[in-house]
């Protein structure tokens, strides 16, 4: 095997050993605060929504790409790559509108009650479903041009001047004018909630500011009962480290894209589409951890189940003896 295809392997396989056990656990902890609780909290039900897309993206992108990688199984065939590329560009950006998403109501967290802002953040946890569903509507029918244009490249001689090589199919426009029109559309679908989140963020940050000046003064001369930051603010952090990764890892991502739309003769290789699709799986991979060490709720739940393992394991030794 080549040097570089293992590199390629390799790095797949690490997005996938690290990323489908984050994801699914931050998916295992929010169903049973969803069981014991009887009800997710809308920023709760936001974040289980994005762990399930970033599941989802390093699950049939990653995996794949790595079993196809060392030979150990192939599904990129012409079906198989409509249907892997269609998945992975759906989940790919739900993953990054539902982190807007997120963002936003975080922001409007920070409204004052009884504001109106207040009442569309009220407004926006009410219809929390409703929104879900719009999402998947609007990037579903965003990422049909990869099932009209994927094929096999086993079943492809030549790679034309419209194509974009992903090194197990390709990616087959008609002429220059779609292939333009439909990264024109994919970046417009990034850099969009990317600049929105971008400013929630800094309205965040400014509350966050704001709120530690307000309360230094009172901090300093009480006790320090509850020392440790608010749920609101942790909260807050939570977003703002989830957004700060998305606008790095995004960025890199977008940065490639408009290079392969640009530099005539970039997308005959599949080394730039390789980087385009590590890098955007790359938050998908690990975002989760993010949520995992800032999230107390989901630190708890771990530490809970961890001890009650410990547990289990100690009471089995004890009975063997």
């Amino acid at each position: 095997m080549e040097s570089e295809i293992l590199t390629r392997g390799l790095l797949y396989l690490f997005l996938t050993v690290v990323g489908v056990p984050g994801n699914s656990v931050v998916i295992w902890a929010f169903l049973q605060l969803a069981y014991f609780e009887r009800h997710l909290l809308p920023a709760d039900a936001i974040v289980l929504h994005l762990a399930s897309a970033n599941l989802i993206v390093v699950g049939v992108r990653c995996l794949l790409e790595s079993l196809a990688t060392f030979q150990i199984s192939n599904v990129f065939s012409d079906t198989g790559c409509k249907a892997v590329i269609f998945v992975y560009r759906t989940s790919r950006s739900l993953s990054i509108w539902l982190t807007f998403v997120l963002s936003l109501y975080q922001c409007l967290s920070t409204a004052a009650p009884g504001s109106r802002w207040a009442a569309l953040r009220a407004l926006a946890a009410r219809s929390l479903g409703g929104i879900f569903l719009v999402l998947w509507l609007i990037n579903t029918s965003m990422s049909t041009a990869a099932i009209l244009f994927s094929l096999g490249s086993r079943n492809s001689s030549s790679l034309m001047q419209h194509d974009i090589n992903v090194q197990f199919c390709f990616v087959r426009f008609p002429s220059q004018l779609s292939r333009d029109a439909n990264g024109a559309v994919q970046v417009s679908r990034d850099v969009v909630p990317m600049t929105l989140m971008f400013t929630a963020s800094l309205i965040i940050l400014v509350f966050l500011y704001r709120h530690s000046h307000q309360v230094k003064g009172l901090r300093s001369s009480t006790s320090s009962r509850g020392g440790g930051p608010s749920a609101e603010r942790r909260a807050a952090i939570t977003v703002v480290s989830l957004v700060t990764l998305y606008v790095i890892v995004y960025g890199v991502d977008n940065g490639l894209w408009v290079y392969t739309l640009t530099v005539k003769g970039s997308m005959r290789s599949s080394m730039v589409s390789d980087l385009r699709i590590f890098f955007s799986s790359l938050y998908a991979a690990v975002s989760p951890f993010v949520i995992i060490v800032s999230n107390k709720k989901v630190n708890r739940l771990l530490k809970c189940g961890l001890e009650e393992k410990l547990q289990q394991s100690t009471d089995t030794g004890l009975s063997t003896v």
